[in-house]
């Protein structure tokens, strides 16, 4: 009897840590294919509270961060396509690392060490975000997996899109508890290049398809911008924000000036906004606040630190009303914002910006955390 016991105890065990083991487990799946036939899969990540993000192999992007609302309801709060095929025919950065050369290269050329790049111009005269396939459109190899942090890694070839040198790149997200949503890109080169990598998530804090964002309170730790040409490309100069429509160093809905482009020709080129704010001239030795977004409807809170210089804000100004979304609804203009830390556009070829030059030996980072809380104070639900 005591041996039948025992066995019965062992089982009754062994039934445990597999159940456990199942509960902990991080969940992946399949979502489709390349047309070569690489397959493109989901991450599912979890914290234990309810938060939880979802992340996809191809261009590492984040496409669901479910948060809580001052209320204690979880809503998915990140913008994104409703199938893969949406996203391979028509590829808009949904969530995805933008590179080698995050925002734009002026002509698609630049000097490194004296000797002249070429890399594909793909909007307008510029290059932008890496060119006709940047980071956002290759499947990244899964590395490391844990129930609340994946680390995906990708080999860019020296000559990849015209930049020099092998760039080997790891894309690490992890929900670090206490609302955080920590998002860290390094990257190792074997020969002197240019880097820049950022993420390109559209945010609105109402929840994937509730409509506008354009009400949302942005704040940006920035006293100056840099202003751009017809073309989007910086023009060197390094403005104050003070006394213009580019003042957000208090809280300010995002859409107060937007419909008044046509007295503010910034505005009028970028259709709204789509510039850099200069958060600082160098990188700083840790991750500061850069941003706070604050949405009065569902009370959601998102801080931003970083350490780098710039951060690119974009208000959704392209959405067009002809991309369905995951709820099934169609993203129209201002349904979403995205806030890239950044070097400074068009870096290499504006000493002034400082530089976004890697050589052998070195490491870029760019650690980005999000950390969310309700305007009622605390982490979100508690």
């Amino acid at each position: 009897m005591a041996l039948a016991s025992n066995r019965v105890g062992l089982c009754v065990a062994a039934v445990a840590m597999v159940a456990a083991t199942a509960a902990t487990a991080q969940e992946r799946s399949s979502v489709g294919a390349l047309a070569d036939g690489t397959k493109v899969e989901s991450i599912t990540l979890r914290d234990g509270s309810g938060m939880q993000a979802r992340i996809l192999t191809l261009g590492a992007a984040l496409t669901a961060l479910d948060v809580p609302d001052r209320d204690g309801k979880f809503a998915d709060v990140v913008l994104a396509d409703a199938t893969l095929e949406a996203t391979l025919a028509k590829p808009q950065y949904f969530g995805t690392i933008v590179g080698r050369f995050a925002n734009r290269i002026a002509h698609g050329r630049f000097t490194l060490d004296g000797r002249e790049y070429r890399v594909p111009v793909n909007d307008g005269p510029n290059s932008l975000h890496g060119g006709t396939k940047g980071f956002d459109k290759v499947v990244w190899e899964i590395v490391e997996a844990e129930p609340d942090r994946v680390v995906l890694r990708y080999v860019s070839p020296a000559g990849d899109q015209g930049y020099p040198g092998k760039l080997t790149v790891t894309a690490r997200y992890a929900l670090e508890g206490d609302g955080r949503l920590a998002i860290e890109y390094r990257a190792t080169t074997d020969a002197p290049t240019v880097v820049n990598l950022s993420n390109h998530t559209y945010w609105n804090l109402s929840g994937e398809g509730s409509g506008t964002a354009l009400d949302h309170e942005l704040t940006i730790a920035a006293d100056a911008y840099t202003p751009v040409d017809e073309t989007l490309i910086p023009t060197g100069e390094i403005r104050p924000v003070s006394g213009t429509v580019f003042d957000f160093r208090n809280p300010k809905p995002i859409g107060r000036d937007v419909r008044n482009a046509g007295q503010e020709p910034q505005l009028l080129r970028g259709r709204g906004y789509d510039h850099n704010w200069v958060v600082s001239r160098t990188p700083a030795a840790q991750p500061r606040e850069v941003a706070r977004v604050h949405d009065p409807r569902s009370g959601r809170v998102m801080s931003l630190s970083s350490a780098q210089p710039g951060l690119q804000f974009y208000s959704g100004n392209f959405l067009d009303g002809m991309t369905v979304g995951k709820s099934g609804r169609l993203y129209r203009q201002g349904d979403a914002f995205v806030l890239e830390p950044q070097s400074f556009p068009d870096t290499p070829n504006q000493p002034s910006f400082g530089s976004a030059r890697l050589a052998p030996g070195q490491e870029y980072v760019n650690r980005m955390v999000y950390r969310f809380t309700t305007d009622q104070g605390g982490p979100p639900g508690r």
